[in-house]
């Protein structure tokens, strides 16, 4: 099969999540929905973070932080889904699937931080509350999650440095609704060696380490509430974790939902309704989540509404849309 230098590639082709025709539509109104959806939904916990004052802590500050990039999130696989759907065509340049996974590795590798700081942070909360405004100042705080960026940014592009000494055939088909870094690997026509040896490299540290920081965090806040003697004070803790738990369970739950589907003999479809769940799902439940399980959150989001709703700029706007 002839090969070409991947620059001179016009495109690849998106298999996509479904070829019956019949389906479009439908798939194209679900997910305009849902990313409509996602969002409004993380704007929204942006906007009540940086509106309440008494949300300016450590622990929103990386809400409002996984919340942008949740956003980035699904704005880097879905909006070029919606525009094949619409046009019913699967082709994909070789530079926007570069920028698809360039973007896609920075955001998750975000996610995994964030993720640890979150639990850091409600473990100096619950086992050492007397040194927390010292341990998670503003300043701290800010400067770990531009470090963390810095480190993304770079070895993300160390990724795409890698990805652009493969060769690929005219025409590739990757088959998935997005250029995912494991399939576009997988149909190189050139040694992928080197580039699979640091992608286990970086798994290893920016996945399995973070996980096992999460872990380590929660255990210890365990340990501390079982020695708790106050009832308030448990239930106060475990509300403040709960929100945390159950988007850590969904990122990593669909993560290696993702790394095991690989390994089965028919994995495409599975593997492709298993990257669904963090790049779409898990974007779009986040927010209803802390809303629904925080009240400091909930409050918030009332507060701003009725603001919004009571400012006589926005009525009038409403009253001429209307």
């Amino acid at each position: 099969m002839e090969t070409e230098n991947d620059t001179l590639i016009p495109e690849f082709l998106i298999v996509g999540l479904s070829d019956n025709p019949e389906l479009q539509p439908i798939l194209f109104g679900l997910f305009l929905s849902m990313y409509l959806v996602t969002v409004l939904g993380n704007l929204l916990i942006i906007l009540a973070v940086s509106s309440s004052s008494h949300l300016h802590t450590p622990m929103y500050f990386f809400l409002s932080n996984l919340s942008f990039i949740d956003i980035c999130f699904i704005s880097t696989t879905i909006p070029k889904m919606l525009v094949n759907m619409h046009s019913q065509r699967k082709g994909i340049s070789y530079r926007e699937c570069l920028t698809q996974v360039y973007f896609l590795a920075t955001l998750v590798g975000m996610d995994n931080f964030l993720l640890t700081l979150m639990a850091y942070d409600r473990f100096v909360a619950i086992c050492h509350p007397l040194h927390y405004t010292v341990i998670m100042s503003p300043w701290v705080c800010t400067l770990l999650v531009l470090i963390f960026w810095i480190i993304m940014f770079w070895v993300s592009l160390i990724l795409i440095l890698l990805m652009n000494e493969l060769k690929f055939s005219r025409g590739t088909e990757i088959p998935h609704f997005f250029c995912e870094l494991a399939q576009v690997i997988k149909v190189a026509n050139s040694d992928i060696h080197v580039i699979n040896v640091f992608m286990y490299v970086l798994t290893s540290l920016l996945g399995v380490i973070p996980m096992i920081g999460i872990i380590m965090s929660y255990s210890q806040i365990i340990s501390s509430l079982l020695r708790m003697s106050s009832t308030v004070s448990k239930y106060k803790a475990f509300s403040t974790c709960g929100s945390h738990l159950c988007v850590v369970s969904l990122f990593y739950g669909s993560g290696l939902a993702v790394y095991f589907s690989s390994s089965v003999s028919h994995p495409s479809k599975r593997r492709m309704i298993a990257s669904l769940m963090y790049t779409v799902i898990s974007p779009m439940l986040n927010p209803f989540i802390y809303c629904l399980r925080n009240k400091d959150v909930k409050d918030a989001l009332g507060e701003l509404v009725n603001r919004v709703v009571s400012c006589p700029s926005v009525l009038r706007t409403l009253r001429q849309i209307l």
